[in-house]
């Protein structure tokens, strides 16, 4: 066995995914999530600061906001560890083709287009002042990613944090190319090193190298834990 971690709190969302037992039929085998692009309507935010944003910053905004409303974690010290396999693949896709097209590259769509973008949108959306990391798995390996992000709880350097994990559908150009799981997703919960009431224990060994994977075996098992 290795080292053990708690967590709490699972928020997700996915286009079609609206309810915990849709979430239960999907980690099951039973249901499947919407290949479209879909996102939340974040009618929690200013129209301006929203009409703007891709579906993986919405996604990430709409679940970082769900934890710390749930949760009622501190907003002015908790830290935030982002985790994505493929970024705002959608908006590189457009810079790349104004470079390729027009030759230049637009200020506002490049900075919205940065690896670390939807992490920061999240903080801006829920006024948090804690920081952030964002993380790219070394490997395509979300387990490396994983430990990375929480590595400051698995030192005893925090007592908690917020994980999150994105991804976005990947543009029909990329058909051919695409992972196997082009699946737009995002799910957020806090990482605590204590044991406690409705938390869900990880072993890091256990954990999937898939950020799919990782996120049915934690449905499953708060299932189990529920029955």
């Amino acid at each position: 066995m290795g080292k053990k971690l708690y967590i709490k709190n699972v928020c997700c969302w996915a286009p079609g995914m609206e309810t915990s037992q849709d979430w239960h039929d999907w980690a099951a085998g039973n249901r499947k999530i919407a290949s479209e692009k879909a996102a939340p309507a974040l009618t929690f935010t200013e129209a301006n600061f929203r009409r703007r944003l891709s579906q993986l910053s919405k996604m990430t905004v709409q679940v970082v906001h769900d934890v710390f409303e749930e949760s009622g974690a501190d907003r002015n010290s908790v830290k935030l560890a982002f985790v994505s396999m493929r970024g705002e693949i959608d908006r590189q896709l457009k810079i790349n083709k104004s470079l390729i097209e027009e030759n230049e590259i637009l200020p506002a769509g490049f900075s919205l287009s940065v690896f670390n973008a939807p992490v920061a949108l999240a903080t801006i959306a829920e006024k948090l002042k804690g920081g952030y990391d964002a993380i790219y798995p070394s490997r395509g390996n979300f387990r490396l990613g994983f430990i990375s992000a929480v590595s400051s709880v698995l030192c005893g350097a925090e007592k908690e944090l917020v994980f999150v994990y994105g991804d976005e559908l990947v543009p029909e150009c990329y058909n051919g190319f695409a992972p196997e799981e082009n699946i737009p997703l995002s799910y957020a919960f806090i990482v605590t090193s204590e044991a406690g009431n409705n938390v869900i224990m990880v072993d890091i060994d256990d954990i999937s190298e898939s950020p799919v994977g990782f996120l049915k075996q934690i449905v499953r098992t708060s299932l189990k834990n529920s029955l």
